[in-house]
């Protein structure tokens, strides 16, 4: 039994078949350039992988070639028990894993006010797998989730209460399936109670964010209204004086959607270096670049303030997590967002964090009072398992 997992983008879907119960990814693929001649479809399937090449006139038809590809490859469909949704953004409406209708996706689709540029694919991908799988239940798990209980004072920002009200202005945070799933597995890892551990985790990927979570409940989270508040990123630029924005609309004559492409798409690590893939950073870095050189800084900077400041918020700090692809692969990213930091109790092992691998592991010492480990991230696997105990708790 396995639950098809889907994650719709603008020109992509990302997908796997996971059995919840083993953790087993059974088959996991990627539609990516729909809409482009030379669209493809990857599939990895114990151990070997397929592609086709081929103009993919639309996200229904990739995911009908990725379904057909799954069927040459051996991969029964009958066995899908549930297909699970990622949904970037679920307002204040949804904040639990929820069965998928006509007036579900409906409400989805009226939040992408706040989701623009995410939570109308994720619309199109549930009504896309709807339609290959109509005889299945259909579960959305919203990455806004982990944060809806968010204390007042974190949530809240300080601007006119009444417009913020009318236009559902808050801090909602996203990554959170990954924020909790690490959490839990911190606690698992460390074979202590959830409950008993306050601990800060580092989702360091493109989009970054980090989160302090106190006894399993996230009390802070770096990113807002929209993904785009918080650390530095690949491509976005975090926080950012909301001044600049006016400053721009008025002294360069900048649109809205000129601005929002600027941050979004044009600022973060690719704005400062002109590249965001950090082997790329690296190596230029290496070379002498400076504009790599101080993008790479200017991550760091931010990544260590917030470090600090949910150090001072939680009050007691008993675990860092770093987690996501630039989290749990650039060992000098982590060495330097926790640097000096020996007074605080926390130390870093130099062996342990240069260590290449795809476990979970502690890196910092033995005498560090704070345990910093790498988790890795698996979101299809938090997402499979939260749609396969709500399909159980309705059968």
């Amino acid at each position: 039994m396995s639950i098809l997992v889907v994650n719709s983008g603008s020109s992509s879907v990302k997908f796997q078949l996971v059995d919840p119960a083993s953790g087993e990814s059974v088959a996991s693929g990627l539609v990516e350039r729909i809409g482009e001649s030379d669209g493809r479809v990857e599939l990895d399937h114990r151990g070997e992988s397929v592609e086709r090449i081929q103009h993919i006139d639309d996200h229904g038809a990739g995911l009908a070639l990725a379904f057909e590809m799954l069927a040459d490859a051996g991969v029964e469909l009958e066995s899908v028990t549930a297909v699970g949704h990622r949904v970037v953004h679920g307002g204040t409406v949804f904040y639990r894993p929820t069965i998928i209708d006509d007036a579900v996706v409906q409400q989805i689709s009226d939040l992408s006010n706040l989701a623009p540029l995410h939570n109308p694919p994720n619309v199109l991908g549930i009504e896309v797998a709807r339609k290959q799988l109509p005889n299945v239940p259909h579960v959305a798990v919203f990455d806004t989730a982990f944060f809806h209980s968010l204390p007042d004072a974190a949530a809240t920002y300080a601007i006119d209460a009444t417009v913020a009200a009318e236009h559902d202005i808050r801090r909602y945070g996203f990554h959170g399936t990954s924020h909790r799933y690490v959490s839990e597995q911190v606690a698992q890892f460390l074979c202590r109670d959830l409950a008993d551990i306050d601990q800060i985790v580092l989702h360091l990927g493109n989009g970054a964010s980090a989160s302090a979570v106190a006894g399993g409940k996230a009390v802070d989270t770096s990113m807002g209204l929209t993904p785009l508040e918080g650390l530095v990123m690949g491509t976005r630029s975090g926080d950012i004086d909301p001044g600049v924005i006016m400053h721009l609309r008025r002294s360069a004559g900048m649109s809205v959607d000129d601005i929002d492409d600027l941050l979004n798409r044009r600022s973060g690590l690719i704005g400062l270096s002109g590249v965001n893939d950090f082997r790329q950073l690296q190596q230029r870095i290496d070379d002498g670049d400076a504009s790599a050189r101080l993008a790479y800084d200017v991550y760091i900077h931010r990544l260590r303030k917030y470090i600090g400041a949910y150090m001072i918020g939680l009050g007691r700090l008993d675990a860092i997590t770093f987690t996501a692809g630039v989290g749990e692969n650039a060992a000098a990213v982590r060495a330097d967002a926790l640097a000096n930091l020996e007074g605080f109790g926390i130390e870093i092992d130099a062996e342990r964090n240069a260590l290449r691998s795809k476990q979970a592991r502690v890196i910092s010492t033995d005498s560090s009072t704070v345990t910093v480990l790498v988790v890795p991230t698996d979101e299809e696997l938090a997402i499979a398992r939260a749609a396969d105990d709500l399909v159980r708790e309705g059968s």
